[in-house]
């Protein structure tokens, strides 16, 4: 009984469509529980801040950073500890599964397209205010006008990365070799059983340490629950999902345009539809959402972001379940995003005005009523969703000889 549970929900991979809608669900409960989005690529910028800041330069003056924070460590801030608790998610998930290994770039072009592409992608996320998951998949739910200007861009973006990708110079020139019998490897069982053993161990060490935030840790004002605790339990259910469901937003969009493959970006959608109307509850009950500038740096950011992501080969969420499944690819692809992110962080002040703070914070619930924002949002997510079906149905017209997923 045991090892049919663990290979149908341990070892194998999950269908996106159940998973996605988990996490839309889990997403939704996040906000009402923390009071913020499920978000990563702002986390990261503070990474770099940190960063700066050992290396001497002073970041006290710098804009961006007055209006997301800087204050504390990753152990003390809610994305923090959240972002701790998806690696560790996706860790215990990959090695219980024996989905870890040390796998190395094959060529020097993909490590280029690894840190370009990740930094374009971290710069993009953070002038646009959020990447695949604030200013798209959890910043949609939150009404806020800046993500829809933000996903259309990435569409964009994404369509062109999928164009540029297969130009002749990015291609990897790989040498195949011919072997005369398949490599054993020794002792798989044994491997399996350690990897297993180390993902449990994985999943106990960062239980008791939700433990301790949840008994010992601090209570912000104004709320009832030990908020840091509730965000490292989520960020581990976060990783864990998309780790074993393989959620990333760069293949979910971009294998649409390439291959006609919805199946991703219609459960994108469908969680989105989900989450939408349990924030929607918060919000009733007094809950403020997030909303950001409806200006020009959420296209330019959209764009950037979206084609970055495909030139780089995955996004954050696509990133971070890959790197600690042990492909060195990501490694880089994470570590451009840091670059990006800073590099947009220090450089925000000169532009900021013309770009985003002088526009105005658009919240559909204010702009048509609550009702009437509801109606709106599900109907662009349902115009959306009927542009996903259209591409495929155009994709296979065209290529009649293969079938749809």
């Amino acid at each position: 009984m045991f090892a049919s549970f663990k290979q149908n929900c341990l070892v194998k991979f999950w269908s996106p469509m159940p998973a996605i809608i988990a996490l839309g669900v889990m997403a939704a409960y996040y906000f009402g529980l923390t009071g913020t989005y499920w978000a990563v690529t702002g986390e990261f910028t503070r990474w770099g801040g940190h960063i700066m800041n050992l290396l001497g330069v002073d970041t006290s003056s710098w804009g961006y950073f007055k209006i997301i924070g800087l204050q504390g460590t990753p152990l003390d801030r809610v994305d923090g500890v959240m972002i701790i608790g998806m690696f560790a998610g996706a860790l215990g998930s990959a090695l219980m599964a024996n989905n870890v290994k040390l796998r190395l770039p094959q060529s020097n072009i993909r490590i280029a397209q690894a840190l370009i592409g990740g930094i374009i992608a971290g710069f993009g996320a953070r002038i646009g205010m959020g990447c695949n998951l604030a200013s798209f998949f959890t910043g949609i739910p939150q009404f806020s006008l800046h993500a829809w200007f933000f996903t259309l861009m990435t569409l964009v973006g994404v369509w062109l990365g999928a164009k540029v990708v297969f130009l002749p110079f990015l291609r990897s020139h790989t040498k195949l070799q011919k072997v005369s019998a398949q490599k054993e490897i020794e002792n798989p069982k044994d491997r399996e059983k350690t990897l297993f053993f180390l993902g449990i161990l994985v999943f106990v060490g960062i239980g008791i340490w939700i433990a301790y935030l949840m008994m010992f840790g601090a209570i912000p004002e104004g709320k009832k629950i030990p908020i840091l605790g509730i965000a490292m339990l989520f960020g581990v259910g976060f990783g864990y999902v998309i780790s074993r469901a393989q959620i990333c937003f760069t293949s979910a969009f971009r294998d649409l345009f390439i291959t006609g493959r919805g199946v991703m970006a219609r459960a994108v959608i469908i969680g989105m539809m989900v989450s939408t109307i349990g924030v929607f509850s918060y919000i009733c009950l007094g809950m403020p959402p997030k909303i950001m500038w409806a200006a020009p740096n959420a296209i330019i950011g959209g764009f950037l972001f979206g084609f970055g992501i495909v030139i780089a080969g995955g996004c954050e969420c696509g990133w971070m379940y890959r790197a600690v499944e042990g492909q060195v690819h990501y490694w880089i692809v994470g570590i451009g995003n840091v670059i990006g992110s800073t590099l947009l962080a220090a450089t925000w002040d000169y532009y900021s005005v013309p770009l985003a703070t002088s526009f105005p914070r658009i919240n559909l619930l204010e702009s048509f009523g609550n009702y009437g924002g509801l109606l709106v949002n599900y109907v662009l997510l349902l115009l959306f969703l009927g542009f996903v079906l259209w591409v495929e149905k155009s994709y296979f017209s065209k290529n009649k000889g293969f079938e749809r997923a």
